[in-house]
């Protein structure tokens, strides 16, 4: 008989035993009609029984029939334990859940690759240096002026791609009346090449397209759209091929769509449009850091000797550029001449965000990871219970020959189907969770995009956590079921191997895990708390920010009359300029020299501001005055209370004079006139540093390029408690009282607060999700060794009843050994957690691991949930009637 027979053979058992009756019964007869005794005949034949025993197993596969069989009374047996099977079901399937959608998020922006060719020839070059401010800094963007020197210098090597950052941009498309909000980036023509990709419809860019905006005047720039943006924005159709848009003052041209999922180099964004990278109107800066340099490595170039090349050019570059210009300020010259440059490999991309969240996902891996070990735990545990709770069984099953490899095989088949339930379960939680966290990292200006395919990376993934955790918490209990002891066993007696050590101490690593897991949390939720109800030092109540810049430069007096005349419309208060938005990651740093002093050490912020900034900022001034229009940078300044206290001991300093550099490198007196409350400037862990305010005004002093204001911010005070309502009408009149100024975004302050602690808002959410968990699963596991044990010694407790134990003691009796096992479990959790949550540190704000409050928590829910899990056994221990339970011995 063929193999595939026998394989099919395997899933038709039923038929293929009244096939052998039935044969079987064919034997008889044809005896019974050649004139034998059917006595003699059945004789002959043999035992029924064994012979179709025999007939079955020489037509089927043997161990898969055996498997077959085991997973159908592995299937019956879980689905009559209903209460127990859904809860091992459910407690493995969110854990899986949770890992596999932690699993998804790190993939999707750390590790899966770019789909291009050849991604993991492709490496970015950064640059590191001690900056101006006397702290390490590495960044990947540098002049885009560079790439004709790092061409050069890495000749047949390798290919270098200058790119862009991706910006949000508003544009317009021809026939259309309203702007709209897309992603944007410059790019190479180059790239497309080089990646192998392909035009969905129409042409992608090439190095003809690389061409400044004025060669071909007659022309219109080209660019290209992402497949994605395609079928969202026109619904795949394929007439967008010269369809025009407006973006800025120049109108482009749509050449093509990309094809395939290609959408950007920069994980966490999702590129709309591709325009030619000569298009950004920063090619020209020389120290402006405007572009990421890809690098594709050709095969067999040696690294580092490309590296040192590229390091060569960098030099070369900037010792020119710091030779022919002046006025530069020595601590950031030296930055400049002392950069490193580096290779770092980015087969998946890179950008900042990737560096941002690496922290972050790793700890939410581990911690996912934990929550999936308790439930391990907690299954094993329940698994255990259930092989000791059927010892006669399993007993009958080897005193009728049933090897013990069978009883291994009986237990994990079982264990395989809660596997697979939980597999199927945490799949779909997956798929519904990871999208979700996406959007609590999505701030209405710069929302976060990821590809989140549920390919064969994901599955891999999932079916191999599976396996591992099915082993993990089936093997403990398989390996329990074949060292019963029959005699034992089946006279009623303990078995010796089921012993209560194995579980108690399972339930005490249960607890030292979920402890540690408890503990993180409450670390990210008191940094969370903090962070926001920390004092900010202003208001931000009612206020709206309008982002604006302008491509050429305006004096700062447009600026200024157009904040009068914003501050006159409906529903505004008050209305004031700064030339940065406070809490908004962004910051100018300077050093601080003291009249006939050499420069301090300690580096200063600077912010520009009009003199109604303090009262829409609701900023106090404790000393001297306001600005006046008299006041021009750099000669006027008004500091903050951390800069009278750094630099002048917290003496007044109002009159006193720091030295400057003025735009043509002189060195002039700058007069200090006020002194202001400290208030947060880029970050929320930054409230209390050297601040100087600078008037918003043109200084007379500067190169022609630098005196007037390329970008500033509009500060607006409104009636309105949802200031959001005002933008659109002052986006109008702005449009109209200045048309020479562009809006690019529009936020409340408080979204601008918000958006700083998006991390921690996102652990602090996800840590006690699974801190829940946790607790919710070592409660249960709990609960069934209790319920188990109380189980297990019945007939000691009924006998303890029996001769006058009171209720205290029965209590006692069942909960001393496992609440021995729990406060040992909180004492190791607690340690583990103040040891290892020390690489999170720069996570955490204003809280330490040896916190009373840290500490005390964890400690606190836990000890509550053993009390709540051991109450259902405590009653059930005193609900024993002795009577009724020794009459039954």
């Amino acid at each position: 008989m063929s193999w595939m027979r026998r394989v099919t053979n395997v899933f038709r058992s039923e038929r293929l035993d009244r096939e052998i009756d039935e044969e079987l019964r064919a034997h008889l007869y044809e005896a019974h009609e050649a004139g034998r005794d059917e006595t003699e005949a059945r004789h002959a034949l043999g035992s029924p029984l064994k012979l179709r025993d025999e007939t079955h197993d020489a037509r089927v596969v043997v161990w898969l029939d055996s498997l077959r069989a085991d997973a159908t009374y592995g299937w019956r047996r879980l689905a009559h334990n209903k209460i127990t099977t859904a809860a091992a079901i459910l407690s493995l399937g969110l854990a899986i859940g949770a890992c596999t959608a932690a699993f998804r998020l790190t993939d999707a922006l750390l590790w899966r690759p770019l789909p291009v060719a050849a991604p993991h020839e492709l490496y970015v070059v950064t640059s590191s240096a001690i900056g101006y401010d006397g702290k390490p800094q590495t960044s990947e963007y540098l002049p885009y002026r560079l790439i004709e020197r790092f061409r050069d210098a890495s000749g047949a090597d390798a290919e270098v791609m200058p790119i862009s950052f991706v910006a949000h941009e508003r544009i317009k498309f021809s026939g259309s009346a309203a702007e709209e909000n897309v992603r944007l980036q410059y790019a190479t023509g180059a790239m497309f090449a080089s990646f192998g990709l392909k035009p969905a419809v129409g042409r992608l860019l090439d190095a003809r397209d690389d061409r400044a905006p004025n060669e071909h005047p007659n022309t219109p720039p080209y660019a290209v759209i992402s497949y994605d943006y395609w079928k969202r924005r026109f619904s795949s159709d394929p007439n967008v091929v010269g369809r025009m848009f407006q973006f800025e003052d120049r109108a482009y041209e749509v050449i093509g769509v990309m094809d395939g999922p290609f959408t950007g180099t920069e994980p966490g964004k999702m590129v709309d449009i591709f325009v030619p990278m000569a298009m950004n109107p920063y090619v020209d800066e020389m120290l402006q850091v405007s572009s990421e340099f890809f690098v594709r490595v050709k095969p067999g170039t040696h690294l580092e000797q490309l590296r040192a090349k590229l390091q060569a050019a960098s030099d070369g570059y900037f010792l020119d550029l710091m030779n022919s210009t002046t006025g530069t300020p020595e601590p950031y010259k030296q930055s400049l001449l002392n950069q490193h440059i580096g290779l770092e490999a980015a087969p998946a991309g890179y950008s900042r965000f990737q560096s941002e969240k690496r922290r972050p996902l790793a700890a939410l891996g581990v911690l996912s990871l934990l929550v999936l070990l308790i439930a391990c735990v907690n299954v094993a545990n329940l698994m255990s219970a259930q092989s000791a709770a059927r010892a006669r069984e399993l007993a009958l099953r080897v005193s009728i020959g049933g090897g013990r490899r069978r009883l291994v095989q009986l237990v994990l088949v079982e264990c395989a189907w809660i596997g697979i339930a939980a597999a199927a379960l945490g799949a779909a939680f997956a798929w519904w969770a990871a999208p979700r966290v996406v959007a609590m990292i999505n701030p209405r200006e710069n929302p976060v995009r990821l590809a989140l395919p549920a390919d064969w990376r994901v599955l891999a993934y999932l079916a191999g956590v599976t396996f591992l955790v099915t082993l993990l918490f089936g093997l403990a209990p398989a390996l329990r079921a074949a060292k019963v002891d029959p005699a034992s066993a089946l006279k009623g007696g303990e078995d010796p191997h089921a012993r209560r050590k194995l579980m108690s101490a399972l339930i005490a690593a249960q607890v030292a895990i979920c402890v540690f897991v408890v503990f993180t949390a409450g670390m990210f939720v008191m940094t969370l708390a903090r962070l926001t109800h920390r004092p900010l030092g202003f208001s931000a109540d009612r206020l709206l920010t309008i982002s604006v810049e302008s491509r050429d430069g305006r004096p700062a007096q447009t600026w200024l009359n157009a904040a009068d005349e914003l501050a006159r419309q409906p529903g505004v208060q008050s209305a004031a300029l700064s030339d940065l938005v406070l809490l908004s990651h962004s910051e100018y740093i300077t050093t601080v020299t003291l009249k006939g002093q050499k420069p301090s050490q300690t580096f200063a912020r600077f912010l520009s501001v009009s003199p109604s900034w303090w009262h829409t900022m609701n900023l106090p001034i404790v000393a001297g005055r306001n600005f006046t229009a008299n006041d021009v940078p750099p000669r006027a300044v008004i500091v903050n209370e951390a800069f009278a206290s750094t630099y002048f001991a917290g003496s007044n300093p109002v009159g006193q004079t720091i030295e400057a550099i003025d735009g043509t490198s002189k060195q002039i007196d700058t007069t200090i006139v006020g002194v202001a409350k400290n208030a947060c400037y880029s970050t929320l862990r930054q409230c209390a540093i050297p601040v100087e305010y600078l008037p918003f005004q043109d200084n007379p002093d500067a190169d022609a390029d630098a005196r007037y204001h390329r970008s500033a911010t509009f500060l607006i005070k409104t009636d309105a408690q949802n200031p959001l309502a005002l933008g659109n009408s002052l986006r109008e009149e702005l449009s109209r009282i200045a048309p020479e100024l562009r809006v690019t975004k529009i936020r409340t302050q408080q979204e601008i607060i918000d958006a700083q602690t998006i991390h921690e808002r996102l652990l602090s959410t996800l840590a006690t999700f699974f801190a829940v968990v946790a607790l919710l699963l070592a409660g249960i596991g709990l609960y069934g060794v209790l319920n188990y044990s109380v189980v297990r010694r019945r007939r000691e407790i009924g006998i303890r009843i029996a001769v006058g134990a009171q209720p205290a003691n029965i209590a006692r009796t069942v909960i001393a050994t496992a609440f021995a096992m729990v406060i040992g479990g909180v004492a190791a959790g607690l340690a583990a957690g103040a040891f290892a949550v020390r690489p999170l540190q720069a996570l955490f704000y204003e809280v330490k691991p040896t916190d009373a409050s840290a500490l005390a928590l964890p400690a606190a829910l836990i000890l509550g949930a053993a009390v709540l899990a051991a109450l259902p056994a405590v009653i059930r221990a005193m609900k024993i009637d002795p009577v009724i339970l020794l009459r039954a011995e």
